[in-house]
């Protein structure tokens, strides 16, 4: 997000020792969010299974921006952590600073389309789900995901509207005269600060929490279902296999999904909120947050941008496969098995019209029941 009021001056900069573990830092954060981020988007094009999931739109969108993120934004606010000064001019300050706005804004959007349509599609049932996420509206989703952030990033910024009556402030702490440097200050009034708060964080987490919350909801309601019907699985004349396999696959591996994407949302959260609790709370107490504050809740949110990826690689199955197909040169021991060859049970599902082999049940399938999603209609 925005570098709102990070001055480091000089009676608060970094010593040598600081300044080489911090360059070390943020040089490994920078590259796993390239690196990472990268990686995911050439999985889902590569691996037709992934591109066949809807949802996966919505995530390369996502690591599009975070890469964006880790090239245009964060490269800058290091060298001028490090350097102690900003060498680039007041224009392109405010266009880094407005860029950082723009795709912090649209990653956090992209998190809130992820979970509506983790909603449509465990919540309802599947042919509400066909009709909601159309192409067309998936289409118009994404599209509000980049355009709305403007709004509160390029338009108001190049405006001016965030520093209406703190010009004076502002301006004392762009120059520092004791060391003749240049700061790029982008400090916000109070109207800009909220506004800017609510649009990028409070309303999409508002609705992340309450689509999650729905289908946390649905799930122990159905995975009481599921124990009853496996309580009352005694072989009958008329009942072949209860409850119905395919149906409970598809949950297991809906509900997956599902938690992942609370796990990345969580992160997020976490990554995120220190910042935007502090970006409300400053300019009610006369901007006295420090500086070096302000830096680490910053660079926390920064991380994120690099973590996405890895919590793919580590809790979706799916993505691990490709992952490891593209890391290992296309190693067969990797690709996707072949369904007709599958004999061990819950080894295959369909979600949304493409086909994932499982590697069988586990302890971890069982704890999924505890997240299940709704069956399809027999």
């Amino acid at each position: 997000m925005e570098e709102l009021d990070v001055n480091v001056s000089s009676s608060e900069g970094f010593g040598i020792a600081e300044k080489i573990v911090l360059l070390t830092f943020i040089s490994a954060v920078i590259l796993m969010a390239i690196l990472g981020n990268l990686l995911v988007m050439v999985a889902v094009c590569r691996d037709r299974q992934l591109r066949k999931i809807k949802t996966n739109y919505f995530i390369v969108s996502l690591a599009f921006a975070d890469l964006l993120v880790s090239v245009l934004v964060m490269p800058f606010g290091a060298i001028e952590l490090v350097q102690d000064n900003w060498i680039y001019g007041e224009m392109f300050c405010l266009v880094r600073t407005s860029l950082d706005v723009l795709l912090t804004t649209a990653s956090i959007l992209h998190l809130c389309c992820i979970s509506l349509d983790r909603y449509y599609a465990i919540c309802c049932q599947p042919l509400v789900y066909r009709n909601k996420m159309t192409p067309l509206r998936i289409a118009v989703m994404l599209g509000g995901c980049w355009v709305i952030p403007t709004f509160i990033s390029f338009l108001p910024i190049m405006q001016g509207w965030n520093s209406i009556g703190i010009i004076d402030l502002i301006q004392q702490r762009q120059f520092n005269k004791a060391s003749n440097s240049t700061y790029c200050i982008f400090m916000v009034n109070k109207p800009y600060a909220i506004t800017c708060s609510v649009v990028a964080f409070y309303i999409p987490f508002f609705l992340m929490v309450l689509a999650y919350y729905r289908i946390y909801i649905t799930a122990r309601e159905h995975a009481r279902q599921i124990q009853v019907l496996q309580r009352a699985g005694a072989p009958t004349d008329d009942r072949q296999h209860p409850p119905d396999q395919h149906s409970t696959h598809r949950m297991k591996t809906e509900t997956k999904a599902a938690k992942t994407l609370c796990i990345i949302m969580g992160c997020f959260c976490l990554c995120w909120a220190p910042f935007f609790v502090t970006n409300i709370v400053d300019p009610f107490i006369n901007y006295t947050v420090p500086g070096k504050l302000w830096t680490a809740f910053l660079w926390l949110g920064y991380i994120n941008s690099g973590l996405n990826p890895f919590l793919y690689a580590f809790l979706n199955k799916s993505f691990r496969r490709a992952f490891l197909i593209i890391l290992c040169c296309g190693d067969e021991r990797y690709r996707r098995p072949s369904i007709l060859g599958q004999t061990v049970p819950c080894s295959t599902t369909t979600i949304n019209g493409s086909t994932h082999v499982l590697s069988g049940c586990s302890s971890v399938s069982k704890l999924l029941l505890l997240f299940c999603s709704r069956p399809a209609p027999v």
